[in-house]
């Protein structure tokens, strides 16, 4: 069964200056906050940006996920909040993932195999919550740079070891990518562009076909 706080799956191997590019930004971000406190004060500017993200209840755009072993594929994103996502990849990978609200389901159309999880216990849920509030206990970090805005979040009694790194413009308050890392400190990190607010979605798009799942 595949480790959904590691991410989710890849499986097209990564070009060495993307993938390069990536870890670096990622790495840094998480060197700067690795002496963080287990909690710490934003600035009313953070939490600006914070609330701005968590006042975009739809979002659907294209991404580009690189995996803890190198690995990257692409495809679309929708988000829709409180709870919802899904990620359709692109061909040759045949995975999607599901989140209706409730479960995280991951599945793997070629295998016809189906993963499910309770959204609550996996850190995708600070990513999907109402609202992202910098002064509870959730918030392991937070590092503000002139081009850079850098929120870890996290809750030790939930997740244990694993968080999700929220990177954002603070310029635009637009949401750059994110970066989850498992217990193992795994980094899996998707990055996202040509992104939409506001879009009106048909339900059927955070449907989970439980039917499938549970056989």
């Amino acid at each position: 069964m595949k480790n959904i706080n590691a991410g989710l799956p890849a499986d097209v191997a990564a070009t060495p200056t993307r993938r390069a590019f990536m870890a670096g930004t990622a790495a840094a971000a998480l060197a700067l906050l690795a002496s963080a406190p287990e909690s710490q004060a934003a600035s009313d500017a953070a939490q600006q940006i914070a609330n701005h993200f968590s006042s975009v209840k739809t979002m659907m755009g294209e991404f580009v996920q690189f995996g803890p072993r190198g690995e990257q594929t692409g495809g679309k994103f929708y988000i829709e909040r409180p709870g919802k996502l899904r990620f359709n990849y692109e061909k040759p990978s045949p995975m999607r993932v599901i989140s209706d609200g409730r479960n995280v389901v991951i599945g793997n159309l070629k295998l016809k195999t189906w993963d499910i999880y309770p959204l609550s216990k996996t850190p995708l849920s600070l990513l999907l919550a109402e609202r992202i509030d910098l002064s509870n206990k959730s918030v392991r970090g937070v590092k503000e740079e002139a081009d850079l805005t850098t929120i870890v979040l996290g809750d030790r009694s939930i997740f244990g070891d694993s968080t999700i790194t929220l990177m954002f413009d603070p310029k635009t308050y637009d949401l750059r990518q994110w970066t989850i890392t498992d217990p193992q400190a795994k980094d899996t990190t998707v990055m996202i562009f040509n992104v939409q607010n506001g879009v009106k979605f048909d339900e059927r798009v955070f449907q989970v076909p439980y039917e499938d799942v549970r056989k």
